[in-house]
């Protein structure tokens, strides 16, 4: 269900809350029995809906024989405890369900921390029930001492530990992260990241440009592990592309805090293609979000979006609109060099895509002339490698043979050249 509260503003409207609330339960196995939005003009203390609609709420899980019940909202742990002795049901509200996702969803190791971080984040709040039958012996000495360390308190303080003992192992993780980057940085290859609100598409886009299989279905959260794959470009040899973790309207603050590190992989990347489900009714409210987040890790400023890394929008899923309003799609992003409509099912467009980006990538980029010695082979290679050789011939005059080469490189490469020939 989906509490529509009174003045509170949301970017999706109740209708596109529910339908997404209603993918989450699909992306990790609930069969969705009943669906509702629930108008809630005074938010309870208590229950955060009224009486009567928590009664109605009864009376519909007792019809459809629910089992669990799914709060697309914030519960805080009162308010989830009442309404699981009112309704004798398993409550779980948003950040519960996503954690849930995200959990079975978790592949590598990295991901799995960052995962347990943010459930016992949200789980020690949660820790409202007595366990005061389960008191240690009284402390202290004679009859001063009070009574000792309680389960609930037991519970709270292993909780801390745990959670410090991995806030270091996920320190580790982004140190690590930071020398593949910089180790990455000093390579010459550019890095081409994809982002986008989660369903979008990123994942077929990225299957299909690097011909691997990374798993991409219909669901939310498909894919949450950072996935790289080299490419080749029309002017560029070697290009690394990287498959992010999808976004989504409201995620926890755990699960922001935690997968910082994951994020943080756009940040080192030389373009930026934002993937488009331009099929949802909500595709203005999810490029938002987006923006939101790229903003939060420093990469667009001002409410104008301008952004430090060159963004290209990939109007996605073209396949699924009908030919009038493709044809509209097409004519607002003519002339435009930052959107291309494509579909990452079918194909269309992606060549466009790929050559937008790689004039991005090769912006800037002069013909550099080069006379070196035939024994340099190394220089030569790279040259070969990570610019674009317009002529290669021998060189006339000097002592011993020698090579003449014309190439094209952008000032990043032709720095690297530079320091290469230091």
């Amino acid at each position: 269900m989906c509490p529509d509260i009174r003045g509170q503003k949301h970017d999706l409207d109740p209708g596109a809350r529910l339908e997404e609330a209603c993918g989450l339960a699909l992306a990790i196995g609930i069969v969705v029995a009943d669906a509702t939005i629930v108008p809630v003009r005074q938010v309870r203390p208590g229950t955060l809906f009224g009486a009567g609609q928590v009664e109605n709420i009864a009376i519909a899980c007792e019809q459809h024989e629910a089992e669990l019940v799914v709060v697309d909202g914030a519960l805080s742990p009162i308010q989830q405890r009442n309404l699981e002795e009112t309704l004798r049901r398993k409550v779980i509200d948003r950040t519960g369900l996503i954690l849930e996702i995200f959990g079975e969803r978790a592949a590598t190791a990295e991901g799995r921390l960052q995962v347990e971080l943010a459930h016992l984040d949200y789980q020690q709040s949660r820790l409202v029930r007595s366990w005061t039958h389960l008191e240690r012996q009284r402390g202290g000495f004679g009859f001063l001492g009070g009574p000792g360390e309680t389960q609930i308190e037991a519970d709270r303080r292993m909780i801390r530990q745990r959670m410090a003992r991995l806030r270091k192992e996920l320190e580790q993780v982004r140190k690590t992260r930071a020398l593949h980057r910089e180790r990455r940085g000093g390579a010459p290859w550019p890095v081409i990241a994809l982002v986008g609100y989660t369903n979008a598409g990123k994942s077929t886009l990225f299957n299909r440009l690097t011909g691997e299989s990374v798993m991409a279905e219909d669901l939310l959260f498909a894919t949450l592990d950072p996935t790289m794959r080299a490419i080749r470009l029309p002017g560029v040899e070697k290009a690394i592309m990287s498959d992010t973790v999808g976004f989504i309207s409201d995620l926890p603050t755990q699960l922001v805090a935690a997968f910082r590190a994951t994020l943080e992989e756009v940040t080192g990347a030389d373009v930026i293609v934002h993937v488009r489900d331009m099929a949802n009714p909500a595709a203005a409210a999810q490029k938002a979000q987006v923006l939101a987040v790229l903003g939060e890790l420093g990469l667009v400023e001002g409410e104008g979006g301008e952004s430090t890394i060159p963004i290209v929008e990939a109007w996605n899923k073209l396949d699924l609109l009908a030919e009038p309003d493709r044809e509209r799609l097409r004519e607002a992003a003519e002339g435009k060099d930052t959107i291309v409509p494509i579909s990452a099912m079918t194909g269309e467009g992606v060549d466009a895509l790929l050559a937008r980006v790689d004039r991005l990538l090769t912006a800037g980029a002069k013909v550099h002339e080069f006379v070196l010695d035939a024994g340099e082979g190394q220089k030569i290679a790279w040259l070969h490698a990570h610019g674009q050789v317009l002529e290669d011939v021998e060189a006339e005059g000097g002592e011993g043979p020698r090579r003449r080469l014309l190439v094209r490189l952008t000032p990043k490469e032709f720095g690297r050249f530079e320091s290469l020939a230091d």
